[in-house]
């Protein structure tokens, strides 16, 4: 019976490795790596440092994405050839051989769930922000910690993540911030997370150890640096600068560097005050404006097609889309897929992944 399950896993890897294949053609990714040991060898390639980044860091993804799928087909066919020499009663190889399928599994069903993420921007960067709901000083707290929690999730991806804009809270915590989280597929993962996260837990700052929920909102964007189909007519902007906030020290700007740019048709505000000038911090806000605008038009788009079939839904603050409790007991649940963890302790530390797979699972179906 072991037997069997062994073999019919194989058979679901062999399908998923087939959707990997057709979405990620190795031979097209080595002549795209190839291009790209091309443009460093030209002679004024390092005379721009935003190319020799972006340059440095596809061949990286390209390197890992073919190592990766090269091993995951050569471990299969290892292991489709050691089944063909194993029988029923060789129990222990049995047991070996399907905990390495399981793993392989696991392995492959990951890029398959990648393979998914077909959106325009979803191979690219993603703007986070995290703004603390209602309740002062708890909900500060609450929007810190998932700030956290999103940066030990790049940490483990291995994704770059860069402070854009950072208000701290009255007496803790964060009244919001943003983040650049830089890698592949970063928007594709992360656009999961777009809603209201709801805690529950004894606040460590009530006296009387009561219990409390609170609220954070989290938006998600894709960095967008140019795009013919997001237009942004100079007219439609207003532009302020200020002075860089923060804790103090020779890190805050003392001249007016941070910039705030208003986009007048839409009202939406985007700031940005970690950069070390004003054109620096202007740059980073435009790429934040810009994904703003296209997830308008995306959303737009969503809205209309829904208000056809009859059921368009309106996002409102209650509406969470995961609640993490620390008390009584200790759950992470995902509204959205019923997928839920005790492990609290490991999400809090950037463990988010299944939920993100999970999410990307059900949109599938």
């Amino acid at each position: 019976m072991l037997l069997e399950d062994i073999r019919q896993e194989l058979d679901n890897i062999s399908k998923s490795l087939e959707l990997i294949q057709a979405v990620f053609d190795v031979n097209s990714l080595k002549a795209e790596q190839q291009n790209l040991l091309d443009q460093q060898s030209e002679h004024d390639f390092y005379a721009d440092q935003s190319r020799v980044q972006k340059v440095g860091r596809r061949l990286a993804e390209i390197e890992q994405k073919v190592s990766q799928i090269t091993n995951m087909e050569q471990k299969y066919h290892n292991l489709v050839n050691l089944v063909t020499t194993l029988n029923d009663t060789d129990m222990d190889m049995c047991i070996m051989v399907h905990d390495e399928v399981v793993e392989l599994s696991k392995a492959v069903e990951d890029m398959r769930l990648t393979a998914l993420l077909r959106g325009k921007y979803d191979r690219g960067d993603a703007i986070l922000s995290v703004q603390a709901g209602a309740g002062g000083t708890e909900a500060q707290d609450w929007a810190e910690m998932l700030l956290r929690m999103y940066m030990r999730y790049a940490d483990k991806q291995g994704f770059g993540v860069e402070m854009i804009d950072r208000t701290d809270g009255d007496g803790a915590g964060i009244k919001g911030a943003t983040i650049a989280i830089r890698g592949e597929n970063a928007y594709g993962y992360l656009k999961s997370e777009k809603g209201v996260h709801r805690l529950v837990r004894i606040s460590p700052f009530d006296s009387n150890a009561r219990r409390h929920t609170s609220f954070a909102s989290v938006e998600v964007v894709p960095e967008i640096e140019n795009d013919a189909d997001i237009e942004i007519k100079d007219s439609d902007l207003k532009i302020d600068t200020f002075h860089s906030g923060g804790s103090g020290g020779q890190g805050v700007n003392t001249t007016d560097s941070a910039i705030r740019i208003k986009h007048i048709p839409t009202g939406i505000v985007v700031t940005c005050q970690n950069q070390r000038s004003q054109i620096q911090n202007k740059q980073f806000a435009m790429n934040v404006l810009r994904g703003k605008l296209a997830e308008l038009q995306e959303e737009q788009q969503q809205a209309s097609i829904k208000e056809v079939q009859g059921t368009l839904k309106k996002i409102e603050w209650g509406s969470q889309i995961r609640s993490y409790v620390f008390c009584p007991y200790t759950m992470v649940k995902d509204h959205r897929t019923d997928f839920e963890t005790s492990n609290v302790e490991a999400v809090m530390n950037g463990d988010i992944q299944d939920f993100i797979n999970e999410y990307l699972k059900k949109k599938e179906l």
